[in-house]
């Protein structure tokens, strides 16, 4: 299959499976997202929307963010996601809100956090606390990040959930303190919470493969020193998503969130560079440690990735090639000192 263009893929990346509709009927009461408007958001309030329809269910999906680009709310409410423009930092936003049984919280901050740190903390660590103690009644699933684990050494095949956490600078940090403020409100309040870690999903827009990708097609050298990565369809990601309010408790239930492989970036460059006919340029060695996530829990729950890493290559392939557009965010996977 080939994507042509950005219409076809909302399509595919917000298409619900069987078990999405199942979990969407199974869900008591309405979905609210907070942080819609980000890179995972729009295709999740989609699926959630297009699943109900697929379960025959009646809920309202109710997506909140600033919406600086106001083309990004008349998206979501054409496809019939319902819109909220607030700046949830401000002390009046969320104690605007309705209240909602089933909230997925995804307002956060990474790129651009050196330099403008104190920001960084208040995102991902100030306002979990305000969303826990407002939505204190609700189920939560929170986005989380597989930076709240150290670099580790590629013959252990990355951390399980209950592996130490050592973030490694101050973004990871943060991202720590995030878990562990949602933890103690679920543990107080007996909120359900399922924390999702994450890493990297996959768009054809942006991600680990877009930025190795380009790079082949340019004639640019990769960088090896974080050789190997973590990745997941972004659709994928979304579905889980969905699916993990079952899993919600206090304390809350963490989950590992990413691909079954651990990728090497000199493989992924050679196989764009096959597709390309170019012959791929490097720097630097790979390291024995990388940042990397253990996700057989996760796969045991909810089966193995429908879209494998060969087939979202092609699919990466085929848009560089035909020079479709991104959304000039680069991943930044090649940062070993956590400063994003």
């Amino acid at each position: 299959m080939i994507i042509a263009n950005e219409e076809q893929l909302e399509d595919v990346l917000s298409r619900p499976n069987e078990a999405d509709a199942a979990a969407m009927a199974a869900m008591r009461g309405d979905l609210l997202l907070l942080g819609v408007a980000g890179k995972m958001g729009p295709s999740l309030a989609r699926r959630a929307r297009r699943a109900c329809e697929a379960a025959g269910v009646s809920k309202r999906i109710v997506g909140v963010a600033r919406f600086s680009n106001p083309g990004a709310r008349r998206q979501l409410e054409d496809w019939g996601v319902e819109t909220i423009a607030a700046d949830l930092l401000e002390p009046e936003a969320l104690a605007g809100l309705p209240d909602f049984e089933n909230v997925v919280h995804m307002a956060a901050r990474k790129f651009g956090s050196t330099g403008a740190e104190s920001l960084t903390w208040a995102m991902n660590c100030y306002l979990p606390g305000r969303v826990a103690e407002r939505f204190r009644h609700s189920r939560i699933v929170a986005f989380s990040s597989g930076n709240v684990y150290p670099l580790s050494p590629l013959r252990q095949g990355g951390p399980v959930e209950t592996a130490p956490l050592a973030p490694v600078g101050e973004y990871g940090v943060t991202a720590l303190g995030r878990e562990r403020i949602f933890e103690h409100f679920s543990r107080t309040n007996g909120t359900p919470m399922t924390i999702l870690r994450l890493n990297y999903a996959i768009d054809l827009r942006y991600g680990v493969l877009l930025d190795v990708g380009r790079k082949v097609f340019e004639r640019r050298p990769v960088n090896l020193e974080m050789g190997h990565a973590n990745v997941i369809w972004q659709g994928d990601a979304n579905s889980i998503c969905l699916r993990s309010f079952a899993l919600a408790q206090s304390p809350p239930f963490v989950l590992n969130l990413t691909g079954p492989e651990t990728i090497s970036i000199r493989w992924t460059a050679g196989r764009f560079a096959e597709r390309f006919g170019i012959e791929p340029q490097f720097e630097g060695e790979e390291a024995e440690t990388a940042l990397l996530n253990n996700a057989a829990r996760c796969h045991r729950l909810f089966g193995y990735p429908s879209v494998s890493v060969e087939e979202m290559i092609e699919w990466v392939a085929d848009w560089i090639g035909m020079g479709r557009a991104t959304l000039n965010k680069p991943t930044h996977f090649e940062a070993r000192d956590g400063k994003f």
